[in-house]
């Protein structure tokens, strides 16, 4: 018996096919494809669940713990000052905890919504600093960030730890400013003190030379300029 001849296929047996080889094209190809994730666009959604992951028990406010874990997934310690450039953002009230409000608004603003959205945003943050106008908005910030709420001036031992975190590195009367601290009566730094120390780091040479002593610089500074000068001529 001759073989049967195999039927063409119809013409519409064919645009069956060819549209079913279309799909399972296209499903692989998307099944395949993998979005890098600093080009997804930001996502409330995704930022809520985010920040509920350092919350612990609560909804309402991430906390120490949940700032330590923060910290460690995104590869920066504590006490690194990105962390206060993160915070000014957030327009965080109080040190060691962020609110939700202040999580969703900032992380709005940064468009930020997961650890490698923030990770690529560390160098951008850092660089705030270098920006004199910001700089000062940021110094300032920390006054009433670091400060304990219940007093209306930072006590002298966070003054200390905060001042060298923001001017340990770039104002260089700031270790013999710090040797004052330790050996003076003040026990407590008040907001003006605070703003005018930095005016003072800005503008006076770190000879003293153009230290005027009737200026408006508050007694702190006074005393200061007369130990420094007394120190080096000694």
């Amino acid at each position: 018996m001759p073989p049967r001849r195999k039927r063409k296929p119809s013409e519409e047996q064919n645009t069956v096919i060819s549209k079913k080889s279309r799909r399972d094209t296209s499903g692989s190809r998307r099944r395949g494809t993998t979005m890098d994730p600093l080009k997804e666009p930001f996502s409330i959604k995704r930022c809520r669940m985010w920040f509920q992951e350092f919350c612990g028990d609560t909804d309402n406010f991430l906390g120490p713990e949940g700032m330590e874990k923060f910290c460690e997934d995104i590869g920066v310690e504590p006490e690194n000052i990105v962390m206060l450039v993160i915070a000014w953002k957030l327009d965080a009230k109080q040190m060691g905890f962020f609110t939700a409000d202040e999580w969703m608004k900032g992380m709005t603003s940064l468009q930020v919504d997961s650890i490698v959205k923030i990770q690529a945003k560390l160098e951008y943050l850092r660089s705030l600093l270098n920006d004199p106008v910001l700089f000062k908005q940021i110094y300032r910030y920390a006054y009433d960030f670091a400060r304990d709420k219940d007093q209306r001036s930072m006590d002298i031992d966070t003054a200390k730890i905060m001042l060298s975190l923001l001017l340990g590195k770039h104002w260089t009367l700031f270790s013999s400013f710090h040797q004052f601290l330790e050996q003076s009566k003040y026990r407590v730094i008040n907001k003006d003190q605070w703003c005018n120390i930095l005016e003072f780091s800005r503008t006076i040479n770190s000879d003293l030379s153009n230290y005027d002593e009737d200026g408006a610089w508050p007694v702190m500074l006074d005393e200061f300029v007369d130990w420094q000068r007394t120190k080096t001529t000694s």
